[in-house]
């Protein structure tokens, strides 16, 4: 896919935010003596005609910079003098304090870009079908254009944002540092070359194959990369990106929450932040932290809004995006792997969800094909006994030769969505996505020869496209493919 190469493409998910949350909440002393390290953004550019609020729950945006003005130039950040986002998420903190969701936008999303302002104080007129990266750099000023990317988040899911923070790269270094290093998981063995594929040559080994330990630099370097790895797609580097921020709040929360390490992470935190201004004091933001200080790590699910390839870009499936956004306004869980007790939305324990799929034994009249893309031998029988088990019809069971792929992958078409969430839930761990062609078909990888199926599976929510991940999450499952 398209949108960018080299050292400044891609971004560094919600760790920033995260961590904030959990720091401050804990430190808040700490916090009182760094007001000057923040930034904060012109609110005048903020959209009037906004969604509502809502009375449960609150939403926070989290915009990943790699603009290249200050010490994010030594960092690789990106060319050129606008500022530029590659990440972004939509975080939702629930009413009752305990759970939390963030939701990947991915960059290359084809979305409508309604009227932004400009430095001048004049407004652009409204865009479609623009990519949603493109929102950040409206303007052409090195310190992008947050507010903008808020209205259109605000026009795609209808949300109202209640905050938004911006990173960059010199800060999310520093965090890193300041733990002491993050672990992560490595699929195959990545060079100078998969991050920069116009650089025509392979370069040198950048990281082996396998878990290990990266901090400044070289963390940033993990979560950019995005040609050598998979497909090469920018989905496949948001599911890194996802695993890198889970694997950094358990660092944080193992290594304890001591003042040695917990000044140099404040401080590191707040010099990479500019925000909005209803956090644009470090009392304010440590008011909002408190408020949050009841969510552990394994109450934080992760999930990439619904989506299918279109071309070099990224189409919304709007069907299920609006799904997602609907359960997010009426503050539901979103199930499948993480956020609360899986059992629905409000306060843990709580009864109801709202699921628009049944169970994974409703396969009636549901067609199907599969393929075993490993070296196991039997796979591809193996998982059409389970579907036929629970009703599905199998249409065809074949090997790709010279595959090995290490996780599952479900395709779905048009109109099939719900369908193959439903069927999801009979792969655990499966990498759900859209796809032009008609029908549904389950490309088998080591995940599903190595842990079999889940014969009595939870229910995967109406709102997600592809599979959640929790915060205290290994760091290596469902890395291969992409």
């Amino acid at each position: 896919m398209s949108g960018g190469g080299g050292r400044g493409a891609g971004g560094f998910g919600t760790a920033s935010l995260v961590i904030l949350v959990l720091l401050v909440a804990a430190a808040g002393w700490t916090y009182l003596r760094l007001d000057g390290n923040l930034g904060v953004f012109d609110a005048d550019g903020i959209a009037r005609d906004r969604p509502r609020g809502t009375a449960a729950g609150s939403n926070v945006l989290v915009i990943g910079s790699d603009s290249r003005a200050g010490g994010n130039r030594d960092l690789g950040g990106g060319t050129g003098r606008t500022g530029r986002s590659d990440t972004a998420f939509l975080l939702h903190v629930y009413g009752d304090g305990e759970r939390a969701a963030a939701v990947s936008i991915p960059r290359d999303a084809l979305v409508d870009i309604p009227p932004c302002r400009l430095p001048d104080g004049s407004w652009t007129a409204a865009r479609s079908r623009a990519m949603f990266n493109s929102a950040f750099s409206v303007g052409g000023t090195a310190e992008g254009n947050p507010a903008c990317t808020q209205n259109t988040v605000e026009k795609l899911t209808g949300l109202r944002v209640d905050h938004t923070v911006v990173v960059d790269f010199a800060g999310f270094a520093a965090m890193t540092d300041a733990v002491g290093g993050v672990e992560v998981c490595v699929p195959q063995d990545v060079y100078e070359g998969d991050l920069d594929p116009h650089r025509g040559a392979r370069g040198d080994l950048l990281f082996k194959k396998g878990r290990q330990t990266v901090s400044g630099r070289q963390a940033l370097d993990y979560v950019r990369v995005r040609h050598g790895i998979g497909d090469g797609s920018d989905i496949g580097r948001i599911r890194r990106q996802q695993a890198f921020v889970a694997a950094l709040i358990e660092k944080v929360r193992d290594r304890g929450l001591d003042p040695t390490t917990l000044l140099p992470l404040a401080n590191a935190a707040t010099k990479s932040l500019t925000v909005d201004p209803g956090l644009g004091s470090v009392d304010k933001l440590l008011s909002f932290a408190t408020s949050l200080k009841g969510i552990d790590p394994q109450d934080i699910t992760f999930v990439t809004m619904p989506w299918r390839y279109e071309g070099d870009r990224v189409a919304v499936v709007r069907s299920e995006a609006d799904a997602l956004w609907g359960a997010l306004r009426e503050d539901r869980a979103i199930k499948g792997g993480g956020a609360g007790d899986g059992k629905g939305g409000g306060p843990k324990g709580g009864g109801g969800g709202g699921s628009a799929g049944a169970g994974p034994g409703s396969g009636a009249g549901v067609r199907v094909s599969v393929v075993n893309a490993t070296h196991v031998d039997g796979l591809a029988a193996r998982a059409s006994g389970l579907l036929q088990r629970h009703g599905y019809t199998v249409t065809r069971a074949t090997t790709a030769e010279g595959r090995d792929e290490g996780t599952t992958v479900i395709e779905f078409g048009p109109g099939q969505a719900g369908r193959a969430r439903t069927l999801a839930g009979l792969f655990p761990g499966a990498f759900v996505r859209g796809a032009a062609e008609q029908g549904i078909s389950v490309t088998l990888g080591r995940d599903f020869g190595s842990s079999g199926s889940k014969e009595t599976a939870g229910e995967v929510t109406g709102a997600t496209a592809e599979a959640t991940r929790s915060a205290d999450g290994n760091p290596c499952p469902g890395l291969s493919y992409g």
